[in-house]
């Protein structure tokens, strides 16, 4: 056993100082970004601090029942639990590759009886040990195993994507639902100054100074407005079904209480392009699956070079079992085994030109990806900036319509008006209120995608 040993130790040094790793080292693709943004020009943020820097980014809407909702994605959305599994399957992964570096032992024990003819039996026992070691003299395990990590992160990367997306398409929806919300008190209002208005053209037919084609006028238009009342309550269950599979809920089991919308826009700073590469998770999962192809190129060019791998065996074989382990008995094995393809026919270099390939493809796909990043960061600022001057607008048109409501629906008890004029004053305000909400809405939702375009409080420093 002593023999065993050190040759094992004497294989373990010659291993340490002869061992290199075949295979070009890592470097990030380098991806020159501009100073600043081009549509920053002209909008400031509503919120100093990054998103995320202060607690859960959601938390800048100051929106109890948003927060409640949000606080479900993690245990709940069937997306994140499927993206979570990934990630644990690739830590496996990574534990399986290390393994490579240790020895394999095993054991091995029997006892057999054996009867020839009319001799009498004979009993044969059996115990050793035996243990194989590939040598990563030109590292390809280390290649391996780096690769595996480099995907364990990007799988890590991937969940908190999914997690993002899921949140962010949260928000969205939430807030597309307390529009229909806020859009069925606007359309409860128009209806209640539509009866007001019928019964001021009845009154008016009634006493002879309105004709019956004001009072049909207002009926239709009252009738128009109750059937949109009504159609709107479609789109609020199809937002609050969509909320509740989000949640891994069934739709039947799941509803959102009815409440006001909130009139502000809080948003976010974009920060500096340079700082987008460490802050989206899509970008860093794109990143570390080229560091996992670099190393595969490493895995593919070991497959020139030679194979060393030690064996030994102890083995004792007796008689009796009491006696077994003798030195009489004992049977012990040890040596190195060199191996070398000499001919496969083109395999390994096939082999290596597939492993650089894909490299070059993981590249194209990281740099791509970034320019999809600094594309939605450029989409949503341009968006938030037209959208917020388009918002002051369009609180002008609404106090603006809503008193030349007023104002034409007293001519028209003047008698100085026709009803049309009434109509298309009632009209004008509804369209107004709607754009106004519709204007609201985008903004919120394009904070939303401002928050998950830029990360959503997420560094690449949380990979492990």
């Amino acid at each position: 056993m002593r023999h065993l040993l050190r040759g094992a130790v004497l294989a373990m040094a010659l291993a340490i100082v002869t061992a290199c790793a075949v295979g070009p080292h890592y470097r990030r693709p380098q991806f020159d970004a501009t100073a600043s943004y081009k549509e920053q020009d002209g909008w400031k943020p509503s919120e100093p601090g990054e998103a995320g820097s202060s607690g859960p980014w959601w938390r800048i809407f100051n929106d109890e029942a948003l927060d409640e909702l949000e606080r479900q994605i993690d245990i709940s959305n069937e997306n994140v639990k499927a993206a979570a599994a990934a990630f644990e399957e690739a830590q496996a992964l990574v534990s399986q590759a290390r393994a490579g570096f240790w020895p394999l032992v095993s054991a091995t024990g029997s006892r057999q009886r054996t009867v020839m003819g009319s001799a009498p039996p004979h009993t044969t026992n059996r115990a050793g040990v035996a243990a194989n070691w590939d040598l990563d003299i030109w590292g390809q395990i280390r290649r391996s195993t780096e690769s595996r990590r480099a995907s364990a992160q990007a799988s890590a990367a991937a969940l908190a994507a999914a997690r993002l997306s899921a949140q962010a398409a949260l928000a969205s929806d939430y807030f597309e639902l307390r529009a229909q919300d806020q859009l069925q008190t606007l359309l409860s209002d128009i209806v209640a100054a539509q009866e007001r208005s019928l019964k001021i053209a009845e009154n008016r037919y009634r006493v002879g100074v309105a004709a019956k084609a004001d009072v049909v006028s207002a009926q239709t238009q009252l009738l128009s407005s109750q059937a949109q009342q009504v159609n709107a309550k479609i789109q609020r269950a199809v937002l609050e079904h969509a909320i509740a599979v989000l949640l891994g809920q069934q739709p039947a089991a799941f509803s959102v209480q009815a409440a006001t919308m909130r009139s502000d826009v809080p948003t976010v700073p974009p920060g500096l392009p340079s700082t987008l590469l460490e802050r989206r998770p899509d970008i860093a999962e794109a990143e570390r699956r080229v560091a996992a192809a670099n190393a595969q190129i490493g895995v593919a060019r070991s497959a020139f070079f030679p194979s060393l791998t030690l064996s030994g065996s102890d083995d004792y074989t007796g008689g009796t079992l009491a006696k077994l382990i003798r030195t009489s008995n004992r049977v012990w094995s040890f040596g190195p085994a060199l191996a070398q393809t000499v001919f496969d026919g083109g395999l390994r270099r096939a082999q290596a030109a597939q492993a650089r390939a894909a490299y070059e493809l993981s590249v194209d796909t990281y740099r791509q990806t970034v320019l999809a990043g600094f594309e939605q960061v450029e989409d949503e600022l341009v968006t938030l900036r037209v959208l917020e001057q388009q918002a002051s607008i369009e609180d002008a048109a609404v106090k603006a319509a809503r008193e030349a409501e007023n104002l034409t629906l007293n001519q028209y008890k003047a008698g100085t008006v026709p009803y049309s004029s009434v109509i298309a004053a009632q009209t004008t305000r509804l369209n107004t209120e709607e754009t106004a909400l519709t204007v609201l809405v985008d903004r919120l939702t394009a904070s939303v995608a401002m928050i998950e375009a830029v990360g959503g409080g997420w560094n690449a420093s949380q990979l492990r």
